[in-house]
């Protein structure tokens, strides 16, 4: 018997049902919607266990069954995934959380989460025969699918918002990806793709656009319950939320694993952080509504969740909701704030979106949404480092001679 490199059988919509074949290239459902990837996980338990892992290498790669690439010849990697789980202890005292852990994705390739689904985006496009992407991005994204489609041998072209950090759009450029800039939001960037798609015919690979981005994400829901033994998994989970694939493919893990029978019981309760200047999901969730609506003039230091209509805002809240969690905004001086106050307690220079969940944690413990006595989970899903300009600090020069 050969062996199995992939239990997925299929694409499917999980807004109107209808299923497509995994052999062909598709972006969007007929009806419009994302599509997301299906495992036969029946035939899967049959051979898999939480055992199965172990012994394999750190990355994301070693839960390979349970992802869509199906001849191990088309993976890209450059040893992303399995990122540390850190526990905050000074941080417990100054929120009142007494279980307070960060899961640390700034030290991933390319420095932030976006690996995961460059990873998994690119290796699923060159197994197609894909030759040409093109994507709007507010930076990270933009630059971990250059950085792999370089290494797959795919041509990259990134549209970026003009005030997209500097260190993203040259992390593009220097990948050999053509780069442009647009004065506007990632959502005007995204009309500009819409056109040249309809006009080249390159793969879209905006977020949600393809279906396999959400599948390397997932992979961080994966790496929680084994990092947490599998039976001891946080009871709560707070995830910065922009497009959201990330809080979306954490749920589609932990149902996947649930279904699997690895994990028992109740869900971690997932959150989806935003700030409150760009805060369409937070507003949806607070009106009982299953989608956002168009967050105008949306503004906030923690750039990348800036993204005033998500494209799976019904499967973010469809997350929240079937979780018991919830949607909270914070401000921009409590992300700064919370920034320097980990980057100096923990030494963990956090990225502003890492530092939004922080904020948020303590704002839900201080209101009892959070109890005393639960395990918290906080994602940092960048490096601090990637953002020189967040935090201005004023640096006295010395003379050559001084003496301190």
């Amino acid at each position: 018997m050969s062996k199995i490199n992939s239990y997925a059988d299929h694409l499917y919509c999980p807004k109107c049902g209808k299923e497509y074949s995994l052999d062909e290239v598709h972006q969007l459902c007929e009806c419009g919607s994302p599509l997301l990837v299906h495992y036969n996980l029946q035939e899967a338990g049959k051979h898999l266990t939480r055992s199965s892992f172990q012994g394999r290498t750190g990355g994301l790669w070693r839960y390979r069954e349970l992802l869509p690439v199906r001849d191990d010849d088309n993976i890209v990697s450059l040893g992303e995934g399995m990122t540390p789980v850190i526990r905050l202890k000074k941080a417990e005292k100054s929120s009142g959380i007494s279980q307070l852990f960060l899961k640390d994705e700034g030290v991933i390739p390319t420095g932030t989460f976006k690996a995961r689904g460059a990873a998994v985006g690119v290796s699923r496009a060159k197994e197609l025969g894909i030759k040409n992407i093109i994507m709007p991005t507010n930076g990270n994204a933009g630059a971990a699918w250059s950085v792999y489609s370089a290494r797959a041998g795919i041509k990259a072209e990134i549209i970026m918002p003009e005030n997209a950090p500097s260190i993203t759009r040259n992390e593009c450029a220097a990948a050999g990806a053509d780069v442009y800039l647009v004065k506007g939001l990632i959502s005007d960037c995204g009309k500009i793709v819409a056109r040249t798609v309809s006009r080249r015919g390159w793969f879209d690979a905006s977020t949600l656009k393809e279906p396999y981005r959400i599948e390397g994400k997932k992979t961080m829901g994966y790496e929680i319950a084994e990092q947490f033994g599998w039976r001891n998994l946080p009871d709560v989970i707070l995830y910065p939320t922009g497009g959201g694939v990330g809080i979306i493919g954490i749920y589609k893990a932990l149902s996947e694993l649930s279904e699997l029978g690895f994990i028992e019981g109740r869900l971690p309760r997932l959150v989806a952080v935003q700030a409150e200047g760009c805060a369409p999901i937070v507003q949806a969730f607070r009106e009982k509504k299953k989608e956002s609506e168009f967050f105008k003039d949306s503004r906030t230091v923690a750039f990348g969740i800036n993204v005033p209509k998500a494209l799976g805002d019904f499967l973010v809240l469809q997350a929240v909701y079937q979780t018991d969690g919830y949607a909270e905004s914070v401000s921009d001086s409590e992300i700064l704030s919370s920034l320097k106050e980990l980057a100096q307690t923990e030494g963990t220079f956090v990225c502003p979106e890492g530092a939004a969940v922080y904020a948020a944690a303590r704002k839900l413990r201080r209101n009892g949404w959070i109890k005393e006595n639960e395990k918290v989970l906080l994602l940092n899903t960048g490096a601090g480092i990637k953002y020189p300009d967040t935090l201005y600090v004023e640096i006295p020069y010395l003379d050559k001679d001084a003496v301190l």
